[in-house]
Parts: structure tokens; C-alpha cells; sequence
């Protein structure tokens, strides 16, 4: 079979080439192509295909009605809204993810995110370079406080334990699938869980029901001392919305990871002028360790899928 790599899975060449040689030794054909927006040239690189892998890459379904033999597209992320995964799966073509792989990390970076903007971490590191003093900065421990967490896969639950380590309340809301309490956890409707916590963080898929889940309204019902953190998908939250609510101090602060598009952000985003936010460029799934993963996890998916018995379907 053609297997086409369409972007890198951010390991070294020596460690792609394990991957690829057991393949290559079973008669089957595998291409690595560095990253491309070029419509043009996905056709071309992917024509051929009878399996495509690509990691947080938009997936053009034009790509897809060019490739008369394609049969799977093995994806090397976990959300899988960047493929038009239900016209590929109206053409029979089977779809998969690597779920899992940045379980730890995303929760890390949402840990680190939480501690640094209620502790004021920036501000002191601001501080010290300009020769000045803490004076006026008393940030605010995590013991105690409530937190809410939207979206109780793998990653939410392992944000919750390490909440959990720190000593918060957790509510919990997950309206995508259905949720009982359980101990040390709260589930509750959507505007109850905003109005009762101190932390919120978005840890749900981006699908139908979540896009703009965080909106106006819902932006409403937060404590206005309360912070939002979004390591989920950009989409779920109305960026406009959030700027405005810090701008005008309704809620206390926000840290984001994703955005509606993929970085680089345009200059006129409304989050990059608000006040009080802390943003990184999409980068809370990756660390040394989970692109390791990541890489076993794909291409364990290919050879299950050439042994007829394909695993993580979507």
C-alpha cells in the first residue's frame, strides 16, 4: 500500500525511519512530506495514497476527492475537527486518532497556566527586571478553591487528580455525555457550575453542541474574580466574547492555548490586546515525551489497520 506522511509527527528522522523501514520490509510504500496550506499541493502528494497520516494539519476534502484509492486516514491528534471525517466516512474510508498521547502534558500546561496567572508569576518576573519590589502583588493560593471543569475524557480526569493533589472542589460538567457525581467530583448543569466556580477549565471536544459553549451569556454567569482556561479547542470559546469580559473586568483573568485557527494568530485577534490574559501558540500536547507517544500510537494504528484489525476508530 502508499502511505503518505503529510507533516512531520515532530521526531527526529532516525527515530520516523524505525517506523517506516517494517513497513517499507512489507512491501509497502511510505513518503514523508513536510508540512503544506497548499491546497495544489496535497492533491499531488496525497493522489496515491491508500493511507494518509497527518497531526493538527487542516485536511481539505478536496484532498480527499482526489484520492480514488485512499481507504484510511490515520490521524495523529486527538481532536478531529481539522478533517472532514464524515465525508470520508460516507466514501467508506475508515478514520482513526492517537487519543491519549498528551493526556499528562495538556493537563500539565493547564496546571502551569492556573499557577501563573493566580500567582502572579508574569508580573514578578516583570518586577525583578525592572529593579522593582513585589510591592502590590498578592496573588492567590489553589487550596481550596473550586474548580470546574468542562469535559471529562482522559485529560479532564487527570486535570481533576492533580486539582484534586492541590486540594480544590471539582464540579464537573459534561453535557456531551452523560455524567454522575462521584466521589470527590460534582456534576452539574453548565450555568451552575460557571456561577459556583473560581476556576474553569475547557477540556471538551469542539463539535455541534460545544462551539461557542463559552459565549456572552455564559461569560455572564462566571465570578467575576473567577479565571477561564481553554486547552481544549479554540471554537469553543467566543474569543470576542472573552475579550470584552476582560477588558471590562467581569472575570478575572484567562489562559489560552488555542484559538480558531491554527498559529500563527493574526495581529487583530481580539484576544492579543485584552487585559489579563495569558496565551501560548497551541502547544500545551506537546513535550519530548508525548510526541514519543504520539509516534507509537500512529503507527501501531497503521499496522493494525494493514492486519485488518483497526484500532482507535473515530
Amino acid at each position: 500500500m502508499n502511505i503518505v506522511l503529510l507533516e512531520s509527527l515532530a521526531i527526529d528522522d532516525t527515530q520516523l525511519e524505525t517506523y517506516a523501514q517494517p513497513l517499507r520490509a512489507q512491501g509497502h510504500d511510505f513518503k514523508a512530506y513536510p508540512r503544506t496550506n497548499d491546497t495544489a499541493a496535497l492533491i499531488e502528494e496525497a493522489k496515491d495514497a491508500d493511507i494518509l497520516m497527518l497531526a493538527n494539519m487542516p485536511l481539505p476534502l478536496e484532498v480527499i476527492e482526489h484520492c480514488p484509492h485512499l481507504k484510511y486516514i490515520n490521524i495523529a491528534f486527538t481532536g478531529v475537527d481539522h478533517v472532514p471525517v464524515a465525508a470520508a466516512k460516507s466514501r467508506g474510508i475508515l478514520v482513526s486518532n492517537a487519543s491519549g498521547y498528551s493526556t499528562r502534558a495538556v493537563s500539565e500546561l493547564t496546571m502551569g497556566m492556573i499557577l501563573t496567572l493566580l500567582r502572579q508569576i508574569r508580573e514578578g518576573d516583570e518586577r525583578c527586571r525592572q529593579g522593582m519590589t513585589k510591592d502590590g502583588l498578592t496573588g492567590y493560593e489553589l487550596f481550596g478553591k473550586t474548580v470546574g471543569i468542562i469535559g471529562t475524557g482522559a485529560i479532564g480526569m487527570h486535570t481533576i487528580k492533580l486539582c484534586q493533589a492541590f486540594g480544590c472542589n471539582i464540579l464537573a460538567y459534561n453535557g456531551f455525555t452523560p455524567g454522575k457525581s462521584e466521589e470527590g467530583i460534582t456534576y452539574l448543569p453548565l450555568y451552575p457550575l460557571l456561577e459556583q466556580s473560581d476556576v474553569v477549565i475547557l477540556h471538551c471536544p469542539l463539535t455541534d453542541k460545544s462551539r461557542n459553549l463559552i459565549d456572552k451569556q455564559a461569560l455572564s454567569h462566571m465570578k467575576s474574580s473567577a479565571i477561564l482556561i481553554n486547552t481544549a479547542r479554540g471554537p469553543v470559546v467566543d474569543s470576542q466574547a472573552l475579550a470584552d469580559a476582560l477588558n471590562e473586568g467581569r472575570i478575572a483573568g484567562a489562559g489560552i492555548d488555542v484559538f480558531e485557527m491554527e498559529p500563527p494568530v493574526p495581529s487583530d485577534h481580539p484576544l492579543l490586546s485584552c487585559k489579563n490574559i495569558l496565551l501560548s501558540p497551541h502547544m500545551a500536547f506537546s513535550t519530548a515525551e508525548s510526541m514519543k507517544l504520539r509516534a507509537g500510537i500512529v503507527f501501531k494504528n497503521v499496522n493494525a489497520f494493514l492486519s485488518g484489525s483497526p484500532e482507535n476508530l473515530v
